[in-house]
């Protein structure tokens, strides 16, 4: 397995095509924005140029990972000689579907169809293909460079032989994948989700603010990062369309997102991403300051 096209060039999208052509494989990264591709490249340099400066990699490595590394906007062309295709769209389903419903159609045969989702089911995208033995999750953690976990989704017809081949291609990026079964969340997001909506409604219930609950969870926890912090780096829009998956899935009102969640979507705040969250964001500022209207 040498040629691999990663459909969407967003912050997952250039980390996976960044890991990949950094160990030598021929990556096509697609995406429907010629500008969003640019923006791509030049994040994938720059965290390469990064890994030189700490020694991680020689610049003859850098080098090489960006020959690797070629753009498109034609899925179609882009998908046509890969034998491994990563979707990391939009967490949308019938966005994805709609995706492998292409997919199906543009791939040559044994093409290991694989999506990036966090909390999708791998059985319900692979049930739009033809083939459904050869589509699986891989869902990198974020950022790719730099973590090591990949949770590696069977879907219900998902192949043994299929699981082996992605859980030994994971170990070839330096990764360490842990395999799962497809059910709402998978692992990860089924554990991460419920801790993080749970501290959104200690702040809603006016247990503890902002600040103080990220403290007990990264001094008394030893998490790197409190859960608030977290859910804005993650995006509190894809918090809740996690939540939604996860509650639509079990059916069970523990994982119902919490109202003030709901609400900082509807509003546009949505985290790092918008520039304001739970916390307020500025470019090129590390500070870390509190949302106004959390301040006490």
């Amino acid at each position: 397995m040498k040629n691999i096209a990663v459909i969407g060039s967003g912050t997952m999208g250039n980390g996976i095509a960044h890991i990949f052509a950094q160990h030598g494989f021929s990556v096509t990264l697609i995406d429907i924005s010629e500008d969003a591709l640019k923006k791509a490249e030049a994040t994938i340099e720059k965290n390469l140029g990064r890994q030189v400066e700490k020694g991680l990699i020689k610049e003859e490595n850098k080098k090489n990972a960006l020959a690797n590394l070629s753009t498109t906007t034609f899925m179609k062309e882009g998908v046509r000689d890969a034998e491994l295709v990563i979707e990391a769209a939009t967490e949308n389903i019938d966005l994805k579907l709609k995706i492998f419903k292409e997919l199906d159609e543009s791939t040559k045969p044994n093409t290991i169809l694989a999506s990036n989702t966090s909390s999708i089911s791998i059985t319900k995208i692979a049930s739009i293909t033809k083939s459904p033995d050869l589509v699986i999750g891989m869902h990198f953690m974020n950022p790719v460079p730099v973590m090591k976990l990949v949770e590696v989704i069977r879907g219900y017809r998902t192949s043994d032989a299929a699981t082996a081949q992605i859980m030994e291609l994971s170990k070839k990026l330096d990764k360490i994948p842990v395999e799962v079964n497809d059910y709402p969340g998978f692992i990860a997001n089924r554990l991460l989700m419920p801790m993080i909506n749970e501290a959104i409604c200690a702040l809603y219930e006016g247990v503890a603010g902002v600040e103080e609950i990220d403290t007990v969870m990264k001094l008394g926890m030893a998490h790197p990062m409190g859960p608030l912090q977290l859910a804005d780096f993650i995006g509190l829009d894809v918090c809740l369309s996690i939540l939604h998956v996860l509650y639509d899935g079990f059916g069970n009102p523990k994982y119902a997102p919490c109202p003030i969640l709901v609400n900082m979507v509807q509003a546009g705040h949505r985290g790092v991403k918008t520039g304001s969250g739970f916390y307020q964001y500025k470019a090129a500022s590390k500070e870390l300051v509190v949302a106004e209207r959390f301040r006490k």
